[in-house]
Parts: C-alpha cells; sequence; structure tokens
C-alpha cells in the first residue's frame, strides 16, 4: 500500500483510514490477523511508531483487539446507538462510518397474532405484512428483525428496497409516511434455534431484544418490532439529566 506522498493529513491516519476502510469492506473480516507490525512499516514505508498509532487508535475505537504473544486482530463489531431520538439502525451506522445491509428471509401477508393485533390497534386476525431480515454492520450479522406492518401500508414494500434501504426511510420518503414516535422496551433473552443459527452464535446465547411500536401519527401505531442483537456487539445508549 503507497501512500500519497504529498498529501498533509498525517501519516498515521492515512494508515488507519486505510485498515477501516479494509475492515469495513471485508477484506479483513472478524477475527481475522492482521499483518504484523514489521509487515506494515515495510508495506507503508513508515516508522513503527507511526504503524504503533494507527494501531492503537482503531483499538479504542474497539475495531481490533490484541493477543499476547498472537498479534492483531479484527474485532466483532460492537457500536452503540442514541436513543434520544427515533432513527433506524442504519441511518444510525451510516452517520458513524459503517457499512449495512439487510437480508430479507420472510416478507409475506399473514394473519395477525393477537399482540401485533393489539399493539398495531386492529381487529384480531386482521391482515398485516410480517417482515424477517438479518441486518448486516460491515459485513457481520448484528440482528435479526421481525416486524409486522399494517397491510394496506406493508404491501407496497418489496425485497429489493428492504435489502438497500432502513424501513423507516422507505416509509418516510418513498410510501408517504411520516414517522411521529415510538415506543421502546429492552430486555434480555436467550437465541432461539433461527436466531442462532442466522446471527452465528450458540443456542441459547444471551440476546439484548428490543420491543419497539413506531407510530405515524401521535394515535397511529403503524409498525410493531422485535429485534434481535447480539449481546456482545451492540448497545444502546442515552444521556438522562437531574
Amino acid at each position: 500500500m503507497q501512500l500519497p506522498q504529498s498529501s498533509t493529513i498525517p501519516l498515521y491516519t492515512q494508515i488507519k483510514e486505510a485498515l477501516r476502510a479494509k475492515i469495513i469492506d471485508g477484506t479483513y473480516v472478524a477475527h481475522q490477523r492482521l499483518p504484523s507490525e514489521s509487515e506494515m512499516i515495510t508495506a507503508f514505508g513508515v516508522s513503527r511508531i507511526t504503524v504503533r498509532q494507527a494501531m492503537n487508535d482503531l483499538q479504542k475505537e474497539g475495531l481490533l483487539f490484541k493477543v499476547h504473544g498472537k498479534g492483531t486482530f479484527v474485532a466483532m463489531p460492537n457500536v452503540s446507538q442514541e436513543l434520544t431520538h427515533l432513527q433506524g439502525f442504519g441511518e444510525a451506522m451510516r452517520t458513524l462510518g459503517h457499512e449495512t445491509f439487510s437480508e430479507v428471509f420472510g416478507l409475506s401477508t399473514v394473519s395477525g397474532t393477537a399482540i401485533v393485533c393489539v399493539k398495531l390497534g386492529l381487529e384480531l386476525d386482521a391482515k398485516v405484512t410480517e417482515i424477517r431480515r438479518v441486518r448486516y454492520l460491515n459485513r457481520e450479522p448484528i440482528s435479526i428483525d421481525y416486524s409486522w406492518v399494517r397491510h394496506e401500508v406493508g404491501s407496497l414494500l418489496s425485497e429489493k428496497n428492504l435489502k438497500d434501504k432502513d424501513l423507516f426511510s422507505l416509509l418516510e420518503n418513498e410510501l408517504g409516511q411520516p414517522l411521529h414516535s415510538a415506543d421502546v422496551e429492552i430486555d434480555a433473552t436467550s437465541a432461539s434455534a433461527e436466531i442462532a443459527t442466522r446471527l452465528h452464535v450458540a443456542p441459547n446465547s444471551p440476546i439484548l431484544r428490543i420491543e419497539r411500536l413506531t407510530y405515524a401519527s401521535e394515535n397511529k401505531p403503524l409498525v410493531f418490532e422485535y429485534i434481535h442483537y447480539r449481546a456482545e456487539s451492540f448497545k444502546y445508549k442515552l444521556k438522562v439529566l437531574r
């Protein structure tokens, strides 16, 4: 890798961003060992202290971890999302410089369960659109989302759009459904067989579960969801005032 000689950006920053790009695009995957300091010194044509500063910065950001005597490795994605305002996962992660996409493994019209119908304010057994997705962060599976949308809106969604775009973005920008607010509950659960398989974790592993009911207006619920995150890879955070 050759760094631009005329750049005014510090060399350690250029190296850090080059490595970050390779982690995000999947060149380096989770738990893969990175080249040694000596190999990077040769590859980039810089000093050891420059390489070490870049690596230390990435380690502080949680992108890398070191194992004594074995080297430096790519960490599993570990990110947080603010709870102070309503925002889709993809929206939040892209502002932090992460790559996201979805694998849709279910998009169908179903009869809503009792809890889905109650949450969406529908009659029992009313038709709803059910969406099942694996969400990826930097090419690694980070969550399993089960979503139920009022059918008059959800029937307009397609697998292609859901793969590349946030559900919130599709609802607002393409289906004309401005979102108002959401009720959010967070609890801990264990991975079912399906969740474990798709998130690449052991069955019954600890899972962070988000129950979210999103409203199109103050009194019109539109989307009810269960979102299951890998417990070691994701956290919500917020600032509270006394």
